[in-house]
């Protein structure tokens, strides 16, 4: 299960991009709560636990126990806007959920025993197809992270969803194909060897007729 983190934020009394702007001109990244059938709440957040969490992989699969005036609510968040320059958190969004809410999230990808494929010792190449998959699950479900275990696997070989075991009740949100979550490929070099001979081989030829 994902990890819970906790923190405190305060409630805005006022709403709208004006309000927003102060929040930042005060040293609060402005969000707001909402959903579970509650009216939304306005709130401002002290930057640095947000800004130390965004940075940190599987964001919007992650919960968090917000306090607002001693009540925690469990929220997950939704969605962030970005400084196009800075890249610093302008807004976020978090949606409240309950205890037996089935949600959609994103779950980072992270891969292990890259040492044992002979694939990857013979010089092959890991190409990381998806370093996320969306999934269907329940709130007291989320998976940290998806491992793929590589080990045994060759070069041109595939690592698709089928191969990895989920936890119970959780499920691909593409549930139609097997789809890809990477592979293997040849050593690059050897590709542009192969590319090189090619033309070679053809202008030998009809000096040899």
């Amino acid at each position: 299960m994902s990890e819970i983190i906790s923190f405190t934020a305060s409630v805005r009394d006022k709403s709208g991009k004006g309000a927003a702007r102060a929040s930042r001109r005060e040293g609060f990244i402005p969000g707001i709560v909402y959903g579970e059938g509650h009216a939304p709440q306005s709130i401002n957040i002290e930057p640095k636990l947000l800004v130390r969490e965004l940075h940190r992989p599987g964001f919007f699969a992650r919960l968090f126990d917000v306090d607002l005036g001693g009540k925690k609510q469990r929220v997950l968040a939704r969605d962030v806007q970005l400084h196009p320059v800075t890249d610093r958190p302008l807004h976020v969004d978090f949606m409240r959920v309950g205890a037996d809410s089935k949600i959609h999230v994103n779950v980072p990808v992270h891969f292990v025993n890259q040492e044992k494929s002979p694939g990857l010792r013979r010089g092959g190449v890991l190409n990381i197809v998806r370093h996320e998959i969306e999934l269907i699950c329940s709130v007291n479900a989320i998976p940290r992270e998806i491992l793929v275990d590589l080990t045994g696997f060759e070069i041109n070989s595939a690592v698709h969803i089928s191969m990895i075991k989920l936890p119970e009740g959780t499920r691909p949100v593409i549930a139609d194909r097997d789809f890809t979550i990477s592979t293997i490929v040849p050593p690059t070099v050897e590709q542009a060897e192969d590319t090189a001979a090619a033309p070679a081989a053809g202008t030998a030829a009809p000096a040899a007729s």
